[in-house]
């Protein structure tokens, strides 16, 4: 009958007591290495303790001092930004929805009125902020209407947006303003930008047209019927889609 050796017995044989002192000794070596390691890690930790809590103080101290000025630079800062912008932003409006004399209240909202600054001043007194940022669309939209289109370009470069309409629009915007000084290949950049920076039913097919237009008129016909296709394909019940059709059309008579 088999024997088996019980768990924490005595060994019986020379060689089980070979192997209880083998791991006996793997198990010291093993300790001892850490102790080992660990008596280093302490000896570098004492020699250099001034430098590790020089680098932890700056640390604490850029946090610190991060969260101070967010709280009582940023913040005020924003808030009076956004108040100094209400009323550029009523003069915007009013030009949007006036039946004339549009370009005077664009003017006024670029260049304030009643005390309050415009979206020029903003840009300028307040950069950094996201009122600056948002002064910077407004202004590039109200230059472009006023027939400034390098301003336009200019303002408009400076605005940055994750907005799944202002990010495309003012994209867009670029595009138009450079079709005004001929420079059609570079709108045409932007506007395939424009196009797929955030795919909707709305921006999508409408700067995907104007792509369309502009690379016809550029005799890249090929890439205006891969944009033309992709609005009747993809965005059928679209404002843009019937009209993408018969620009298809003519671009394939002219082909």
């Amino acid at each position: 009958m088999a024997t088996y050796k019980k768990r924490g017995g005595k060994p019986r044989t020379k060689a089980e007591k070979q192997v209880e002192l083998e791991d006996d000794s793997a198990t010291a070596e093993v300790f001892n290495t850490l102790d080992s390691g660990a008596s280093k890690t302490e000896a570098w930790i004492e020699k250099n303790q001034k430098a590790i809590l020089g680098v932890i103080g700056t640390i604490a101290v850029c946090v610190l001092g991060y969260l101070l000025y967010q709280q009582f630079v940023q913040e005020p800062k924003e808030t009076e930004a956004m108040n100094e912008m209400f009323q550029a932003q009523k003069y915007y409006n009013l030009a949007l929805n006036a039946p004339q004399a549009k370009d005077s209240l664009y003017n006024l909202s670029l260049n304030g009125g009643e005390g309050k600054y415009g979206f020029i001043d903003i840009v300028d007194e307040y950069s950094g902020t996201d009122a600056a940022n948002m002064a910077n669309y407004y202004a590039g939209m109200a230059f472009l209407q006023t027939g400034k289109y390098q301003d336009a370009i200019s303002h408009l470069q400076d605005f940055s947006s994750d907005d799944a309409m202002l990010g495309p629009l003012a994209k867009g915007a670029i595009g138009d303003a450079f079709v005004q000084v001929n420079q059609e290949a570079d709108a045409l950049k932007y506007y395939e930008d424009a196009a797929k920076m955030q795919e909707n039913e709305v921006t999508t097919p409408r700067f995907l047209l104007k792509a369309g237009i502009t690379a016809m008129n550029l005799g890249e016909t090929s890439k205006a019927l891969e944009h033309f296709s992709a609005i009747f394909e993809n965005y059928p019940n679209s404002t843009e889609a019937t009209k993408a059709e018969a620009y298809k059309g003519m671009t394939e008579a002219k082909q």
